[in-house]
């Protein structure tokens, strides 16, 4: 995706920026949660349990193992993604790789031009729905060549890749047991053990 791709036009958009306005004000209100707005919706995420942190945890380790986190690229969280779905549209994904000059490519309301992005991953949370079906296809409008799920309700890991319009042409899904590499394109060779990602992703209580 070019960078012109990714800009929006600023006139008569004062219902998207009310959008947006209502979603800046939903972030004050509710510290600690997620808000994104994927195909001109609004989605608010709780604050990820001990499990979710655990699981990106183990997941940067292979990324960093690989060199990815400095010199051409770097390995982040929490990084916001300007969309081409909508007007206002944006997702933070919770792990990414990105070109290190993505400072560079900032578009607006602290999001950033997909152009800049490797690779986003998400690990599932009680609206795993969103994480398996809109933001699928809006990764894929953005053009995003990798998309990674960690799906923490089914026990399964998914990776996405090929997008073209608004699908990933590319979609396998992974079991316990099995060792996923992904493509080189993200600048390393980086190998994820499923069985170790899913089990870090599990919640621990008193007597299960």
């Amino acid at each position: 995706m070019s960078a012109a791709a990714a800009e929006r036009p600023h006139d008569d958009l004062s219902g998207e920026r009310s959008l947006l306005a209502e979603a800046s004000l939903l972030m004050d209100r509710n510290p600690g949660h997620r808000v994104e707005i994927i195909g001109g919706q609004i989605t608010v995420t709780p604050p990820p349990d001990v499990a979710h942190a655990r699981a990106l945890s183990r997941l940067r380790r292979p990324f960093a193992a690989a060199g990815l986190d400095g010199g051409e690229t770097e390995v982040l969280e929490g990084v916001g993604l300007w969309l081409p779905t909508g007007a206002v549209d944006y997702a933070i994904p919770d792990l990414v790789v990105v070109d290190a000059d993505i400072d560079e490519h900032l578009i607006e309301n602290n999001c950033y031009d997909p152009l800049s992005f490797r690779l986003v991953l998400e690990v599932t949370s009680s609206n795993y729905e969103n994480d398996l079906r809109a933001k699928v296809t809006s990764y894929a409008a953005a053009e995003l060549p990798i998309y990674v799920i960690v799906d923490r309700k089914h026990g399964r890991l998914h990776t996405l890749m090929d997008p073209s319009n608004d699908e990933y042409k590319t979609h396998q899904v992974h079991a316990p047991g099995q060792l996923v590499t992904l493509p080189e394109s993200i600048g390393a060779k980086v190998t994820l053990d499923v069985t170790e990602v899913l089990e870090a992703g599990k919640p621990v209580r008193d007597g299960s």
